[in-house]
């Protein structure tokens, strides 16, 4: 005997299907239109940053070069002059002044520059209490502009009413021209950028200090070492990297040199402190010849390219 079977009910179809699962090459919200969307607006941000670039760096520095070669005067028809200007900068009396002068600035800087920082970031390292005070404190030249900072420094310098002297009067000692002397004006500048840039430095320091095992200090220690022979054996390599890198970068900064001649002394007394900037300078705006001001800026590019060229060496990272 047979069962009769219940009559089936159609299959209804579903209202998903035929179409294809959003995320597997279709739909508007595909990973690829996203990751698409997403890469048009970083690349826009970075084509943002080039023009930038482009505009107020690379194109100016380019058109040094080419100026560099030429007879240009703004309002005239720049003509070509080959190597001209690099001659006429060569026979300039002031060239060789500032040259040495910047070399002698940069030298000073290095030793002033690289110690007092470095003996600070140690004392910062040390203590116990209000450590983010004296932080701040030693930071805070570099938050002043430099111009203001330049000023107030050509008042403390000032031989009549400035600050140092009456306090070296007050002590009983012999006072100095400064800024205003010949012989004290340069290594008087060496003083204020100093001052100015020590507390970027000094945290540097303190930052690469604190990043030392104090496993190594203890063994140290207990070896029967000093403070100063911790700081020769353990400190100083533990560091020698940082110094190294901060110490190019000191050496490219010095070399350019220009507010506090500029703002203190004015290339005086006696051209003592005219800089390979501050030349640059006179040359563009007080000689109005902007060949000459090209071609010595070409000059300090290429010694500039020397130093930043072992900067990045030692930066790189082999992978």
């Amino acid at each position: 005997m047979t069962t009769a079977r219940a009559p089936q009910r159609p299959a209804v179809p579903s209202p998903t299907a035929g179409k294809r699962p959003a995320g597997r090459g279709g739909g508007s919200h595909s990973p690829f239109r996203r990751r698409l969307s997403h890469q048009v607006r970083a690349y826009g941000f970075l084509i943002g940053g080039l023009l930038c670039f482009a505009l107020f760096s690379w194109y100016p520095a380019i058109r040094a070069v080419i100026i560099a070669f030429q007879k240009y005067t703004p309002g005239s028809a720049p003509e070509w002059v080959g190597t001209d200007n690099f001659t006429a900068v060569f026979q300039d009396p002031e060239f060789g002044t500032a040259w040495r002068n910047t070399l002698v600035f940069t030298g000073i800087a290095l030793v002033i520059g690289f110690a007092v920082p470095f003996l600070m970031a140690l004392v910062l390292n040390e203590l116990r209490h209000a450590k983010s005070f004296f932080r701040v404190v030693v930071y805070l030249p570099v938050m002043i502009p430099p111009v203001v900072s330049a000023l107030l420094w050509k008042w403390f310098y000032d031989p009549g009413a400035g600050l140092a002297n009456e306090v070296l009067s007050s002590l009983h000692l012999p006072t100095s021209n400064w800024s205003n002397g010949a012989d004290t004006a340069l290594i008087s500048l060496v003083i204020v950028a100093t001052w100015a840039n020590m507390g970027g430095t000094a945290l540097i320091y303190l930052a690469a200090l604190q990043g030392i095992p104090g496993e190594l200090y203890e063994a140290a220690e207990l070896d029967g070492a000093n403070i100063l022979q911790r700081v020769r054996h353990v400190t100083i390599p533990q560091t020698r990297f940082i110094m190294l890198m901060l110490m190019l970068l000191q050496i490219i900064a010095t070399m350019q040199v220009f507010t506090e001649p500029f703002v203190i002394t004015g290339g005086g007394p006696e051209s003592s402190t005219v800089t390979i900037l501050y030349l640059i300078y006179k040359y563009a705006f007080l000689y109005n010849n902007f060949g000459g001001a090209c071609a010595l800026s070409v000059m300090l590019l290429v010694v500039l390219s020397l130093f930043s060229a072992l900067y990045l060496r030692f930066t790189r990272t082999d992978d």
